[in-house]
């Protein structure tokens, strides 16, 4: 049996469809069925019920794929385990983390982080999402909350503040009651600091809606409305000035994970204590 046929067969059912499994495979549809069909032919059984939108396991095929998890756990598990015995040999670290810190901590600080390693290339991946160290979508991962996977080795790196922001020049600055608000669209999924924001806001305007933190900003710099964002990313932000209220301010703490298969991988730890070291230069540290 083919473990490729394997991997698209579980893309399918985590998916639930053909064209879903293509876009998280970054594959084209026909060779997503193409791998079903080998798969099913090597089987001699059928394993979806293909509907018009939706791909949809037998009872045979809800059998399978928990052995088909345990099929891929084993895998990454040999992949890891090969990994960290090639220590000395490394030359690359991805760091995961979200896209606030991956534009506004790493991008500038990444010439440090590479003159305090300079044998390792860095790869930073800005995600929204948790990627999964199990299987090898980074070594390391910054996160605003604890990981998810129970495996993983997490340690609370930092802490990052949060104020409320405007431009000098945006109009109602001066009448908290008036305050129009740059936030999240009602589409975005819940979270800490949309939540608090949504709190902050209360019966007031929301003036506009943005996706992510980096674009809030940049609207906030605007002069069209008033802002929750990072202390040490606003504070030194001249074209905006903190606002004072008495409504409780967030507090998010930053984590580190990495995967206890690279607990003792030499460069892996390196990197990790030189993040550890740019954050509290940043004003991000524990201590600060």
């Amino acid at each position: 049996m083919n473990w490729e046929d394997l991997r698209f067969f579980l893309a399918i059912a985590r998916a639930g469809t053909i064209s879903g499994a293509a876009k998280g495979l970054k594959v084209d549809q026909a060779t997503v069925s193409r791998r079903l069909a080998s798969l099913e032919a090597e089987l001699g059984i059928q394993l979806f019920i293909r509907l018009p939108r939706e791909s949809r396991l037998t009872a045979i095929g809800e059998k399978i794929l928990d052995e088909a998890k345990e099929i891929e756990a084993k895998v990454y598990s040999v992949a890891r385990l090969s990994s960290s015995v090639k220590t000395s040999t490394r030359s690359r670290v991805a760091i995961s983390a979200p896209p606030i810190l991956a534009r506004h901590f790493f991008a500038p600080a990444i010439f440090e982080m590479t003159q305090q390693n300079p044998d390792i290339q860095l790869s930073i991946q800005s995600e929204p999402q948790f990627v999964s160290l199990s299987k090898m979508e980074a070594d390391l991962s910054l996160r605003l909350s604890p990981p998810i996977e129970d495996t993983d080795i997490i340690k609370k790196a930092g802490r990052m503040n949060f104020g409320l922001y405007a431009a000098p020049h945006y109009r109602n600055i001066k009448n908290s009651s008036v305050w129009d608000f740059i936030a999240y669209s009602q589409k975005e999924p819940s979270f800490e600091h949309k939540r608090w924001l949504y709190d902050v806001i209360g019966e007031r305007r929301v003036c506009c809606e943005v996706s992510d933190l980096s674009n809030q900003y940049e609207a906030a710099c605007s002069g069209i409305g008033v802002a929750g964002l990072p202390c040490f990313l606003a504070d030194i932000e001249s074209r905006l000035i903190k606002l004072s209220t008495e409504q409780p301010m967030l507090t998010l703490d930053i984590w580190l994970a990495k995967h206890p298969d690279l607990r003792d991988d030499a460069q892996i730890r390196k990197v990790a204590q030189t993040i550890t070291e740019c954050l509290d230069k940043k004003g991000l540290g524990l201590n600060q």
